[in-house]
């Protein structure tokens, strides 16, 4: 059974789970072994109140940092207290060569976010500031599964340097509110932020996710991919995180792979849905 956070604070997790709404599938380790990775994975059929789960433990109680994923948060907080007005505003280059050599250019929000550049949403947090980065991240619920997350002199660097953690089942709950427009943000940031995140968009489906690609404490590398699937306007919310110790296994093309192989074996990308 998933432990929910409770409280008086506006929090992610907010739908209840009972042992009649969870189902642990364990047959999902055969593509995590395929691809030599640990991890875990959830869906969430929202038509249906269902959740479909492989590793529960990790899933529901083991925190890990949100690398880019927080680029959602980020997006979301820097668009509503207009330190961006929308996914055209630039930010200018520091001159700072990166060995990312894509990143060393003014940018917009949009290509910071489609290719996922730190530098520029590390900018974005210092335009925010402490103080209002810290209030949104307390309204969410943001990274308080086991204690109260307190921003110190990271202000830009929080959420890759193992400070902030949250669970598979945070992450699942955020793009699920997001999508429904339930984050206390205005309709308008969240469609913004929500049209960053829509890769592909056919007449079967639409795939929505951002990737998130960090180490551990251990020194581990850690990968997400969290966003939802929509077919005949019925959205599946889902939450995948791989861990290896192997720093040549290639986690930008595993993430997506291992989703859509899985997503695939429930039936997905033929409209049937």
């Amino acid at each position: 059974m998933l432990k929910w956070i409770t409280g008086s604070l506006f929090v992610i997790l907010v739908f209840a789970c009972s042992p009649n709404n969870v189902t642990v599938d364990n047959s999902l380790k055969k593509y995590f072994d395929k691809y030599k990775v640990s991890g875990c994975f959830g869906l969430f059929d929202n038509g249906q109140g269902s959740f479909t789960i492989y590793n529960l433990p990790r899933y529901s109680d083991s925190t890990y940092t949100p690398a880019s994923t927080f680029k959602i948060v980020n997006s979301l907080i820097g668009l509503e207290t207009g330190m961006v007005n929308d996914t055209n505003t630039v930010l200018k280059w520091d001159s700072v060569q990166r060995q990312r050599t894509e990143c060393n250019r003014d940018m917009t929000m949009w290509d910071a976010f489609r290719i996922s550049c730190p530098p520029w949403y590390q900018e974005l947090a210092r335009r925010i500031g402490k103080e209002k980065m810290q209030h949104w991240l307390d309204t969410l619920g943001y990274s308080r599964r086991y204690d109260t997350f307190q921003i110190k002199n990271n202000l830009d660097t929080f959420w890759l340097d193992n400070t902030a953690k949250v669970t598979a089942d945070e992450q699942l709950g955020l793009v699920k509110k997001l999508y429904f427009d339930q984050l206390p943000f205005q309709k308008r940031t969240q469609r913004i932020v929500r049209s960053m995140m829509l890769w592909e968009n056919n007449s079967n489906y639409k795939l929505s996710y951002k990737t998130g690609w960090n180490t551990t404490d251990k020194g581990n590398q850690l990968g997400w991919l969290i966003g939802w699937i929509e077919e005949n306007n019925h959205p599946y919310f889902f939450s995948l995180q791989v861990e290896s110790p192997d720093p040549n296994v290639d986690f930008k093309t595993i993430r997506i792979n291992m989703l859509k192989e899985i997503l695939k074996s429930y039936g997905f990308f033929e409209g049937k849905k």
